[in-house]
């Protein structure tokens, strides 16, 4: 089966339905979903709806505990304070509720899935260094685990020198971020996991970043949450 990961929304609607469009045109058969649907964007009604209704396993991120859970929202950046707030506001009980009893980890298609990584989930770990990435081995049995947070895509083995995927090795995924890339390429960003070949394909795809921008001014959140959308920053 074809599964696509998704991770890192927040809340761009017009990013999420472009990465689903994308996913269901080169046949994927589920859809997974690694946390963060809401914080940052525009549309967060609309994008834990839509994940709702398309992901068969969601798990929580950290802008999304902010959000429901009035967890580790001063730790985060004062712009995405702000749109957690906003969010908090705009979200309506059930949403709240479903986001909040999201589990920080799952097993689902042969694979770990997690927010920012599976050792020490709820302290939402940053993956910047080799320490820090190796560590992270320890925790998950599967053969892959995907992660997202950094915005950033990459593939990690726990041995060195291998870089396909082939039985006998395990490998952390980040898959980047739907709704909001931050390795300077504005292009959203999601995994493509072949659980009969084993394979792991990042795909790279514009969207309208033009009308995302203009519904962040909209409704009023902070002009940098939009203008980091153009540079992928």
């Amino acid at each position: 089966m074809l599964v696509a990961v998704l991770s890192d929304v927040h809340a761009n609607l017009a990013a999420l339905q472009t990465a689903l469009a994308e996913a269901d045109q080169r046949g994927a058969g589920a859809v997974v979903c690694l946390g963060d649907v809401v914080g940052y964007g525009p549309d967060p009604e609309a994008c834990v709806d839509l994940i709702r209704e398309r992901s068969g396993a969601t798990v929580l991120g950290n802008h999304d505990a902010a959000v429901a859970r009035d967890e580790g929202l001063a730790v985060l950046p004062k712009d995405g304070q702000e749109a957690a707030r906003r969010h908090r506001e705009w979200l309506d009980d059930d949403q709240r509720q479903w986001l909040a009893g999201l589990p920080l980890m799952v097993e689902s298609h042969g694979a770990t899935l997690v927010h920012a990584g599976p050792r020490a989930p709820a302290s939402w770990p940053r993956l910047n260094s080799f320490q820090a990435v190796q560590a992270q081995f320890g925790a998950f049995e599967t053969p892959i685990c995907f992660v997202g947070h950094s915005h950033k895509p990459a593939v990690v083995s726990d041995a060195l020198g291998v870089f396909t995927v082939r039985p006998g090795h395990r490998f952390l995924v980040d898959v980047g971020s739907v709704g909001q890339p931050r390795d300077r390429d504005p292009r959203l960003s999601f995994a493509l996991y072949d659980t009969d070949a084993g394979t792991v394909e990042t795909v790279r795809v514009h969207y309208d970043v033009a009308s995302t921008v203009a519904r962040v001014h909209e409704r009023g959140l902070p002009a940098r949450l939009a203008e980091r959308l153009r540079t992928g920053e």
